[in-house]
């Protein structure tokens, strides 16, 4: 099983006001259209299931979901 963090971007719909990134642990991105991306990297999945139990908490539509290149700096 694979337990090494993984790279993710999380599209949300509307604009999350910054202050949400500390909550999430995740950088935010305001879209041209009107959706947030939350950009970072999720050590697992239990990790990954509880940032989107975060979505669902907010009441915010999820969009996606999608790994992204997290590289090991270690190699």
């Amino acid at each position: 099983m694979n337990r090494r963090a993984g790279g993710y971007e999380v599209r949300v719909a509307g604009h999350l006001d910054e202050h949400w990134s500390t909550w999430f642990g995740m950088t935010l991105v305001h879209e041209e259209d009107g959706t947030t991306t939350l950009r970072g990297t999720v050590t697992d999945q239990a990790a990954l299931h509880g940032l989107l139990a975060k979505v669902r908490d907010l009441g915010t539509p999820l969009i996606s979901v999608t790994t992204t290149d997290a590289r090991d700096p270690a190699g």
